[in-house]
């Protein structure tokens, strides 16, 4: 009843609008699956009840030696939690591979021993790499919830080869954090007929309400040999195997006390050099760089800086950081953009990962009021210097969640100074459901001259409320929010709505949603990829190339149904309905398209698909993307089909490929993607990318063709040592960048990096720029 109380009479007429010819037809998509939810929604899964799983953790009165061997007296006093289900291939049955998990803890660490038994001494392990994925490797993981309140959750995870790996993560699991990174203990052996894991967690890692003896837990087992994923606790097919509202319980024997020092310091120092032919920074470099550019393009450079975690209590932490670097950073991975907007690439730096959920769970998948990567970079991912940043983030009461960050930027090049605060809510209501709100403010700091008189770039202020309905077993999800953004002179025409529902069933799932954003609404901390659109404003290349601000609403509706053979090579058969229309302000339409996907997967994890897609574009403005002129302003109607093929990712050598034709506004596109994976697992592999885009439009406009090709090797010598060469050769940005990286971990969360980076313009081959880094950090525990 909140959600549709939220609808007031304006929307309706707005609504009644839309139905009016040409759209009818379109609409009906829509209007079809919108009336079918509620006739989905009585058919739900059984509730689940933590209490059916519970595992008791003993304290123990002897120091554990983390070697992996169950030698301490606590692990024969110990419960034993076993009895896996399958989360796939066969969903709901029980699993046939044995696991057994036993916990204890002491005063610092929660500890667990997992016996992971196989009969074949033989084990799928891609990587020595830390943050291998056990979806790709053999491997068992933890699942915990210490404030057990379906909030928030951390994983830790291990593969036979004591590979480790964690991340955090919120209701919403569009904000896994896979980077976020702590220190904790494991050791393996590799036995003839299992692998024993040991892992030992500190208090000081978690966030948890001193003195609760339950926490919400789960154990997840990989057997890529079996192409099988199990779980503890039952979980419905149609959910993630990370899914918080299917936890079990963990029970301590006796209550947790505060831990009395909490204080991690992380400094480090780097030394490197840098050439830059086009006077500005290098990408992934973030120190302060001397020189005014034209007359030094060469020079040495050395900085430090330290991260810091202090925690205020055992549920609320905080982070801050001094002159933060990042260049050891992974480079995003490129990839050709054939639309009219932006491409939004996800966080990687450490500083911003931890309770990350806390600010950028807002909005929609593609909608972010907050996106921490407007924070010291540029729109090219350059750094922008960071002078400071802190962070407040965790539990204030058993269901209430808080985030509080100021980031302090300096003017680099043509970005002033800025000052960047967000505040965050989250109020847990019911089992599941939430309310939250945020608060933004970006201030433009030491602005001289002419710059105070650009009222947009004084400040940028952002505030939203949503409300998130779920049903207690997860299946039913509505969902509303109001945002609004501030700036000097703009009163009006400077918010949007948001609403939608979903629905998670065995066989049937999907989710309609309603957005309208006026053309005034900024988000100076986030992204919104169709406010602002790049165009041409004239008919030839020497016209200027204009950012265009416009109003929208879209109407977005996906639909899936899954059918799961038994007994049979095949585990999934998937058809898939997608619709979306987007229109400008006064309700002319913008773009649209409806999309049709199959796909059938087998039990080798390899699986073909196939997708029709018909599409309509309205263009206002000419679209600056053929060879010889831009395209002009008028209606485009066109479909295209593609097939995709996927390979066993099991196997030392796999190949991925797909292939799509049709049409694209007024030409004729062909694109080939092709990807060959060589490896020895767990220690080298080479794995070659390439895509291309052939795009044959009418004579005056010539014909446009693109290459990706991305060629990535990485060696994993041991656990510790690792080197990751990665090229892209991009010609639509017109660059060829070499990315190497080798990382020793010699102590834990302690590395040593050396990072060489290389960019050069793809069509000469001329150098840009270049650095080469060489940086240390250091984890002290306090």
């Amino acid at each position: 009843m909140i959600v549709y109380s939220l609808i007031n009479t304006n929307y309706c007429c707005r609504i009644l609008v839309l139905l009016q010819k040409p759209y009818q037809r379109d609409l009906r998509f829509f209007l079809i699956a919108l009336l079918q939810f509620p006739l989905l929604a009585v058919s739900q899964s059984a509730i689940h009840d933590p209490s059916d799983y519970f595992l008791k953790v003993y304290r123990s009165a002897e120091k554990i030696d983390v070697d992996g061997e169950a030698n301490e007296r606590v692990w024969a006093k110990g419960e034993v939690a076993g009895e896996f289900w399958q989360l796939f291939p066969r969903a709901e049955d029980k699993s046939e591979i044995k696991t057994n998990i036993r916990a204890a803890f002491d005063d610092d660490f929660v500890y667990f021993l997992i016996e992971a038994f196989d009969s074949t001494n033989t084990y799928v392990s891609q990587s020595l790499k830390r943050d291998a994925s056990i979806g790709l490797n053999d491997g068992v993981a933890i699942i915990l919830d210490p404030i057990n309140k379906k909030s928030n959750g951390f994983v830790f995870s291990c593969t036979p080869y004591n590979v480790q790996s964690e991340y955090q993560y919120g209701t919403d699991y569009a904000g896994i954090t896979y980077a976020w990174d702590n220190k904790w203990y494991s050791a393996v052996k590799r036995l003839d007929d299992r692998y024993v894991v040991e892992m030992a967690i500190p208090f000081k890692t978690l966030r948890y309400n001193a003195g609760n003896t339950e926490w919400g837990i789960n154990i997840l087992r990989s057997d890529l040999k079996s192409n099988q994923l199990s779980s503890w606790t039952n979980i419905p097919v149609q959910f993630s195997a990370l899914d918080l509202g299917y936890l079990g319980t963990l029970q301590f024997d006796g209550a947790l006390g505060e831990q009395k020092s909490n204080i991690s310091i992380i400094p480090y120092a780097i030394a490197g050099g840098h050439g830059d032919s086009e006077n500005s920074t290098v990408e992934g470099w973030s120190g302060f760089i001397p020189g005014n550019g034209k007359n030094d393009n060469h020079s040495f450079h050395l900085n430090a800086g330290f991260d810091a975690k202090v925690a205020i209590n055992a549920s609320l932490n905080l982070d801050f950081t001094i002159n933060p670097d990042f260049s050891q950073v992974e480079v995003d991975q490129q990839v050709t953009n054939l639309t009219r907007y932006s491409i939004l690439y996800p966080e990687r730096r450490t500083f911003f990962l931890e309770n990350s959920d806390l600010f950028s769970n807002f909005g929609s998948t593609t909608f972010k009021p907050f996106f921490s990567r407007s924070l010291g970079l540029d729109e090219n991912a350059n750094a922008i210097p960071i002078l400071y940043g802190a962070r407040l983030s965790g539990n204030v009461a058993k269901k209430v969640r808080v985030g509080v960050m100021n980031m302090q930027t300096l003017k680099s090049g043509d970005f002033a100074a800025q000052n960047y605060t967000a505040a965050s809510v989250h109020q847990r209501i019911g089992a599941r459901s939430l309310i939250k709100g945020y608060f933004l403010n970006r201030e433009a700091t030491g602005l001289t001259g002419e710059e105070l008189n650009d009222d947009l770039s004084l400040y940028g202020r952002n505030a939203g409320l949503e409300v998130n309905l779920i049903d207690r077993n997860g299946v039913n999800q509505f969902w509303a929010g109001y945002h609004k953004s501030i700036k000097k002179g703009i009163d009006k025409e400077n918010d949007f709505y948001q609403l939608g529902y979903s629905y998670s069933g065995r066989t049937y799932s999907g989710f309609i949603e309603w957005a309208d954003f006026s053309k005034d609404y900024y988000a100076d901390m986030g992204f919104i990829n169709r406010i602002e659109t790049h165009a041409q404003m004239g008919a030839s290349y020497t016209a200027p190339d204009t950012l265009i601000r416009a109003g929208f609403k879209h109407l977005y509706n996906h639909n899936t149904f899954t059918l799961r053979p038994k007994d049979s090579k095949v585990v999934q058969v998937v058809f898939g309905l997608s619709n979306f229309m987007a229109f400008f302000d006064n309700n002319k339409l913008s773009d649209k398209y409806h999309s049709l996907t199959g796909g059938v997967y087998f039990k080798n994890t390899s699986g073909i698909n196939v997708e029709y897609k018909i599409q309509e574009d309205n263009l206002l403005y000419y679209f600056p993307l053929p060879t010889n002129k831009p395209l002009a302003p008028g209606n485009y109607k066109y479909s295209n089909v593609s097939f995709n093929y996927l390979g066993d990712e099991r196997k030392n050598f796999v190949i991925n490929g797909g292939v799509m034709f049709g049409k694209y506004y007024n030409a004729d596109i062909r694109q080939y993607n092709l990807s060959m994976l060589i490896r020895k697992q767990p220690y080298y592999s080479m794995m070659l990318s390439a895509q291309f885009n052939d795009l044959l439009f009418p004579m005056d406009y010539g014909r446009t063709k693109l290459w990706l090709i991305g060629p990535k090797l990485e060696a994993t010598l041991t656990n510790k040592l690792f080197w990751t060469t990665f090229l892209q050769f991009n010609t639509q940005e017109n660059n060829f960048n070499i990315n190497s990286r080798i990382q020793y971990r010699y102590s834990p969360m302690s590395d040593f990096f050396l990072v060489y980076s290389d960019n050069y313009y793809s069509n000469s081959f001329v150098n840009k720029n270049r650095a080469i880094v060489l940086k240390f950090n250091y984890w002290f525990s306090l």
